[in-house]
């Protein structure tokens, strides 16, 4: 299945001197994408990613920047939202590493495999995106509905919060 922001660089177009390609995801892809990643919207995604061929696959570095609107975790209110991404991938031929085995250094690029005669910058992007976003992202309002519906906060809950609440109760008996 083609992703819905698919931008395909041909292998045979990637030499050895660094390009630099800008790709942005139009209306219809952007609503694709939504759907995809259970977003209210994608108002705006764009790469701009310096793509060369290295000995040991295809390096792409760059940003990835988008403005999105997610919906609260809890009371489903929109929330805007963006994201400014650094990327660092290494693309690698099938076989070529063993994706689970590999420990990232802190200059390293992610690995990813390449499928086909090309490498897909539109969902490297897209998924960028996605990684880089809250995934329980909460409105100003989410507390105070939480509190309603009688969910405790984690200092609540904790044992000092017991203990808070033991006191309170022994100090209403003290007064009677």
């Amino acid at each position: 299945m083609t992703p819905e922001f698919s931008r395909i660089e041909r292998l045979d177009t990637i030499g050895g001197d660094e390009r630099v390609v800008s790709i942005a995801a139009d209306e219809g892809e952007r609503a694709a994408l939504a759907a995809r990643f259970g977003l209210v919207a994608v108002e705006r995604l764009e790469a701009r990613l310096a793509i060369r061929r290295g000995a040991n696959g295809i390096d792409v570095r760059g940003t990835v920047t988008a403005a999105v609107v997610q919906a609260c975790s809890v009371t489903g209110d929109p929330l805007p939202a963006t994201v400014d991404e650094p990327v660092a991938l290494r693309f690698v031929e099938a076989g070529e590493v063993e994706l689970d085995e590999v420990e990232l250094e802190g200059d390293a690029l992610d690995v990813v495999e390449i499928e086909g005669g090309g490498i897909d910058l539109g969902e490297a992007a897209a998924e960028t995106m996605a990684l880089a976003l809250d995934p329980f992202p909460r409105s100003p309002r989410a507390a105070t509905v939480l509190k309603e519906a009688g969910v405790v906060s984690e200092e609540e809950a904790g044992p000092f919060g017991a203990l808070a609440g033991l006191k309170a109760k022994l100090a209403g008996e003290d007064r009677s």
